[in-house]
């Protein structure tokens, strides 16, 4: 038995709905299941998905105040009036600059931008930067991926002079600013038809209003903003990622040759993914540890030199920045495990000096992957006396809502169910965790500390191939609100495997379910290799992708959990030394069974753990899973008997045989008649004296000399006389059969051969009859 790391939810598509659109469209199966279970359920709607294209893109003035943001603009553009466009510095905040940049450059507008210094402004519209943009001659401010917080500022530019356009994407308080407009697809007096835009979504919707036409020089950098900031990539998002994507592999932007240098991928291969984990890291590096405003050049230059050698810069800082990340990772782990080394608790609260608060958001959703805890990380600061930090949550926890309970040691903090920031005196921050924890402790269950992993596609060995794989790419993008397939299997064979890397962390596996197999590697999980034993049937959840080697292409399971419920056989038989094996035993719900004394004081020094007997096992007081079988029992019934007592899911069997009688085998009765014979000529004979020269006359061991003779004593065949072995007076006819240590051998022998000396596969049926009979029992 192996329990999965994870709970499984795993949702089963309608198998007719699935034959149906696969038929009509002539898809696998495959892609049809995943049609199905995100809830496209007919064949037009499926052919209208994979095949959504500019289209499905709606006109930019059904957004509110659409209309008044483009007059002042083309205002501002012919009156010459100086423009700031405000951003952020997150990929979102950075692309979103870039299009509005780019529109009003286009347009002839006297333009320049700002984003703040995460550290020294912080997020949003900042008085500062608008007092610098004023004196600068500032007629107009645009926002970009925020400002629909900035009630105050916005009042603060409007006294001097300046209008502001806002054009965000963020949630709306219950007041909003006095800006001029307020352009957001969440508008509470708006009708826009789709609310889920990222702010780049959002700049260019008005920079589609402005060219009065769809910008498809800028949908490459709507894919890059609406990926990294984790948008759902439904209806007008996923056209214009679809869109993005395809335009980045061919664009000439210089950035993205030069993005695409610094990660390693090739252009023509870019894919969401590779927004994802690698130019998104990198553009969100800079604003993470300085001014952002390199990365804004990157996306607006025409020179590749230039380009290289900003792209180069944000790899630098990348590269920093996961140093950092690593180093605070390292120090909070640290601290959870030195003051919790029986587990973490419910919720966990790190807080140090130093740490820099433009990374321990990402330390803390690392620190809830390790520990599937809804955690929170701090930064202190003993000049100010502040603790300033993010967090992030697990699913049942409300991070605002439990949060809010403590708002008088909690001034100032925002967010959502699963993330959040703060601030907050640092003389407050013990009483907040254990305030959170007893929160947590009401609220959370056991079972709500188990990590969940969402499965919505179950499949057969014989429907994966490669092209099947490939055709997969028709239903991308994959993102946020429609997440990359995961696959479950259901009961495969473990035909093979082995471990892999240099410190053997990793499995290699090969999979069969009827005539079909498959290549399974899973990452950081080679001590399962041994848990798994020959032929075991898994169930297994990852993700499926194409292993391309030496110009062959294959099918291949990137592994992410792993669980049986099948009971398994260990076979530690012949390893003597124990420390091979007994590292190989679980550390918790084991039983070491001997059924001989002389095997408990064998191993009772070696082993540091209680021994039990057959006659102990009632003294058991809780189910045991993990039986380990120390010696062989001294008939099949024994070991049958202890069966009744443990329901083991795993038996290991090592069945240490002190002296074995296997290859002794039992004499044969022309041996057994030639020795009567031999001493009924002789009359009498002297064994302890001559025993040797006759075992070596006759080529036997003095072991199965004197077995026979103990067989003739148990018979009463011969007698002792003096010293003297004799033919008794009256022997009559007696099979050998009848003498009990010729019965305990032919016992010992045949259990010898079927427990000690079987092949691997004949034990496992043995067993698998015992606790078959055994399960049998329990359902009756």
């Amino acid at each position: 038995m192996i329990e999965s790391k994870k709970r499984w939810r795993l949702t089963t598509p309608d198998m007719e709905r699935v034959q149906a659109i696969q038929t009509e469209l002539t898809i696998s199966s495959v892609l049809a299941k995943i049609l199905v279970t995100r809830g496209i359920t007919t064949a037009e709607e499926a052919r209208n998905f994979m095949n959504m294209d500019a289209h499905g893109i709606h006109n930019p003035y059904l957004m509110k105040d659409m209309d008044i943001a483009v007059g002042r603009i083309r205002q501002a553009i012919e009156e010459q009036q100086k423009i700031l466009v405000y951003g952020d510095y997150d990929a979102d905040g950075v692309t979103s600059t870039t299009v509005m940049m780019t529109v009003l450059e286009d347009l002839g507008a006297d333009v320049s931008f700002k984003i703040p210094n995460r550290f020294k402004h912080g997020y949003g519209p900042n008085k500062e930067l608008f007092q610098e943009a004023h004196d600068e001659g500032v007629n107009l401010i645009i926002t970009v991926d925020n400002g629909i917080s900035g009630i105050d500022e916005v009042a603060f530019a409007n006294s001097l002079g300046m209008e502001v356009i806002i054009s965000d994407h963020h949630d709306i308080g219950e007041a909003m600013p006095n800006a001029l407009a307020i352009v957001h697809p969440r508008h509470p007096e708006g009708d826009y038809p789709f609310g889920e835009l990222a702010g780049v979504g959002v700049a260019f919707k008005i920079a589609q209003a402005l060219y009065e036409e769809v910008p498809d020089h800028l949908v490459e950098l709507v894919a890059i903003g609406t990926i990294a900031d984790l948008v759902p990539l439904h209806d007008e998002n996923r056209i214009l990622v679809k869109m993005g994507l395809e335009a980045l592999r061919d664009t000439p932007r210089p950035a993205i040759d030069a993005l695409s240098e610094v990660s390693g991928v090739k252009q023509r291969e870019i894919t969401e993914e590779t927004i994802g984990f690698m130019f998104g890291p990198r553009i969100n590096a800079i604003g993470r540890l300085q001014d952002a405003d390199p990365a804004v050049q990157l996306f607006m230059t025409d020179d590749a030199s230039e380009a290289r050698s900003l792209a180069g810069g944000l790899d630098v800082l990348n590269k920093e920045r996961q140093a950092i990340v690593k180093q605070i990772s390292d120090e909070a782990t640290a601290q959870v495990d030195a003051r919790y080394p029986d587990g973490p608790p419910h919720v966990i609260v790190v807080a140090q000096e130093g740490w820099n608060p433009g990374v321990v958001g990402i330390v803390a959703s690392k620190l809830v992957e390790k520990y599937y805890r809804p955690t929170i990380v701090l930064s202190l600061n003993p000049e100010t006396g502040k603790a300033k930090g993010s967090a992030r949550s697990i699913e049942g926890f409300h991070l605002y809502n439990e949060l809010a309970v403590n708002r008088d040691i909690l001034p100032h903090f925002g967010g959502h169910p699963m993330a959040a920031g703060m601030t907050l005196d640092m003389e407050h921050v013990d009483a907040l965790r254990e305030r959170l924890n007893k929160q947590a402790e009401t609220s959370l269950t056991e079972e709500d500390l188990i990590p969940v992993v969402e499965i919505d596609i179950p499949v057969r060995l014989e429907e994966i191939d490669i092209e099947t794989i490939e055709s997969m790419r028709y239903l991308a993008p994959f993102g946020m609100g429609f997440a990359k397939p995961k696959f479950f299997l259901d009961e495969v064979k473990v035909a093979s495997i082995r471990k892999i890397g240099a410190a053997q962390n990793h499995l290699k596996m090969e999979l069969a379910q009827n005539a079909a197999t498959i290549d399974a590697v899973g990452f950081g999980i080679g001590p399962l290799g041994d848990e798994l034993t020959p032929d075991v049937k898994i169930d297994v959840i990852g993700d499926l992708q194409i292993n391309e080697w030496n110009g062959r292409k294959k099918p291949q399971l990137m592994i992410e959990d792993i669980r049986t419920d099948e009971w398994q056989l260990f076979d530690i038989r012949g390893i003597r030394q124990v420390s091979r094996w007994s590292k190989l035993i679980p550390e918790k719900e084991q039983v070491f069974l001997a059924f001989k004394p002389e095997t408990v004081a064998v191993f009772q020094t070696l082993l540091q753990q209680p021994i039990y007997t057959p006659e102990t096992l009632e003294e058991l007081e809780e189910p045991k899973f993990h039986l380990v079988l120390l010696d062989l029992p001294d008939t099949e019934e024994q070991l049958a008997e202890v069966l009744t007592h443990i329901n083991p899911k795993r038996i290991y069997a090592h069945f240490y045989a002190k002296e074995s009688q296997y290859f002794e085998q039992i004499p044969t009765r022309e041996q057994f008649a030639w020795l009567f014979a031999f001493i009924k000529k002789r009359g009498s004979f002297d064994f302890k004296k001559h025993s040797d020269e006759l075992a070596k006359h006759k080529g036997w061991t003095r072991e199965a000399l004197f077995f026979m003779l103990q067989v003739f004593f148990e018979l009463g065949f011969v007698t002792l006389n003096n010293g003297l072995t004799e033919i008794a007076a009256a022997t009559g006819k007696r099979d050998l059969s009848e003498a009990p240590i010729y019965k305990k051998r032919q016992q010992q022998i045949a259990l010898e051969q079927k427990l000690l000396y079987a092949s691997y596969k004949d034990l496992k049926e043995w067993f698998d009859a015992k606790v078959s009979a055994k399960e049998e029992e329990l359902w009756i």
